[in-house]
């Protein structure tokens, strides 16, 4: 797994004292898109969590090396965890995972992906596996 640093986060520090609520929101969303984006695989996820932890392995298993961005050791963070929560309209922000820049989903939709055989396909159209 490849693991982001706070550099990553650096060019795109939000500064809500000076920016209407509604476009903090945008920035935040325009954020997520980018760095979701920039890899084949991407998962947010809480260095804590097991569900997190669980859908890592699944992917390293698979033998997708996916890019993580570990929110709770991140400056903007919680921030991001409240865009990933607006973006999937649930209370529960991690794990989130993207695959070619594309939202597969939460814990739910990735499981449900893998086990009816369409998460597969999407890895190989992203790059992320080449059997």
């Amino acid at each position: 797994m490849h693991y982001q640093s706070h550099e990553s986060w650096a060019t795109y520090n939000l500064d809500h004292q000076q920016h209407q609520q509604q476009h903090a929101t945008s920035s935040l969303l325009e954020l997520i898109e980018r760095l979701a984006s920039e890899n084949a695989v991407v998962i947010f996820s809480v260095s804590s969590c097991c569900m997190c932890h669980a859908i890592k392995r699944l992917f390293c298993g698979m033998g997708v090396n996916p890019t993580v961005y570990e929110l709770d050791q991140e400056p903007l963070g919680k921030d991001i965890e409240r865009g990933l929560m607006r973006l999937l309209g649930t209370s529960s922000a991690v794990p989130v995972v993207f695959v070619g820049g594309k939202l597969v989903g939460a814990m739910d939709r990735v499981m449900a992906s893998h086990i009816n055989g369409s998460l597969v396909p999407l890895l190989k159209e992203a790059g992320a596996l080449w059997l």
